[in-house]
């Protein structure tokens, strides 16, 4: 029988962590060995960890601070620009419902612990927040980020004037209830039997707004100018197929639109660095395969659906192609690359 490997997450999830405990009176760098973290890993943000790690590390941190509150306090400091190429994508969905769908669809690509779930029944719209990690575990802190982080998310999306009909909780309120009031509009329920927020299903619909000024910075750090060098340019373009890949969206021509060049330019970018659009997104394809194939916890047909290939099928022949091997052989053979 083949043992579920443990979930991971990235280092973006700890956006803000260093500079919140510092400012609470904790030792982030102490804290994060503790956990059995690198803390020069925070410094490449999308490097993969143990989401227990994670999960440990807020817990600790809560303690040794005192503040049963900290999960709330980072995900009071989280923008939608956090999100980096995604958040472009975000931008331009047309209304709220098919901006979550692609949230949701796509978070195991920065957590494969969080499970974010959306119900619509007479009407009322429920998310649910939940993680599942490789072991029993306190996660107050974490779920708490991830509840908080989907508020401000939607806060961002439906606009400052857009309230829930409630935020829950699954544990007792904080000891300070200010936190919780100053970010939360609607009912608040604590001690419930979910952890999430429910909404009127009609504001689902509603367009999405996307006055954010701290998008619009990442979005002129990109266009600030053509990159110095090839690799500069090749590096930003990565980045982009890197997490619009799974998105489905990922063209020559979204790349193009999110550095606010034209498409020629990306094509004259990537051929003076000896290499093309296609053979990028296809190094890029390379990663994330060995990554997902070798890590067992999901389906060849979700792979083939996160790697944006058309069928199973025809990610098994072009696996074949890449690596001289199937899937299905890869994953048998394949030791612990993480």
């Amino acid at each position: 029988m083949v043992t579920a490997k443990k979930p991971l997450a990235r280092y973006a999830s700890l956006a803000n962590y260093a500079e919140l405990t510092r400012s609470l009176g904790g030792d982030p760098q102490q804290l994060l060995r503790a956990a059995g973290l690198d803390p020069r890993g925070m410094a490449v943000q999308d490097r993969w960890v143990p989401a227990a790690a994670v999960n440990d590390l807020l817990e600790r941190t809560a303690q040794v601070t005192g503040r049963d509150d900290l999960g709330l306090r980072l995900a009071e400091l989280r923008r939608l620009s956090h999100l980096g190429p995604l958040s472009l994508v975000l931008r331009e969905e047309p209304d709220v419902r098919s901006a979550l769908e692609i949230l949701i669809r796509h978070e195991r690509m920065y957590n494969e612990a969080l499970h974010t779930r959306l119900a619509v029944s007479d009407g009322v719209a429920t998310l649910r927040v939940e993680l599942d990690l490789d072991r029993p575990a306190p996660d107050r802190q974490a779920i708490d980020l991830a509840v908080g982080v989907l508020y401000g998310l939607l806060r961002e999306l439906l606009g400052g004037d857009w309230s829930p009909l409630s935020v829950s909780f699954g544990h007792p309120p904080p000891r300070n209830a200010d936190i919780v009031r100053r970010m939360f509009g609607g009912a608040l329920h604590f001690d419930a039997d979910l952890n999430g927020i429910t909404l009127y299903e009609r504001d689902l619909d509603r367009p999405t707004a996307t006055a954010d000024p701290q998008l619009r910075m990442y979005t002129r750090r990109l266009l600030d100018g053509e990159p110095g060098s090839g690799q500069e340019a090749t590096g930003r373009i990565r980045e982009l197929v890197d997490l619009l890949l799974p998105t489905g969206r990922c063209s020559a021509e979204q790349v193009a639109r999110s550095l606010g060049v034209d498409r020629r330019t990306v094509h004259r970018w990537l051929a003076a660095e000896g290499t093309t659009f296609t053979e990028l997104v296809d190094d890029v394809r390379a990663g994330l395969a060995r990554h997902l194939v070798a890590g067992r916890r999901y389906s060849f047909t979700e792979i083939a659906e996160i790697l944006a290939f058309s069928s199973p099928s025809n990610f098994s022949r072009w696996f074949r192609g890449r690596f001289d091997t199937t899937p299905r052989a890869w994953r048998r053979n394949a030791g612990d690359p993480r």
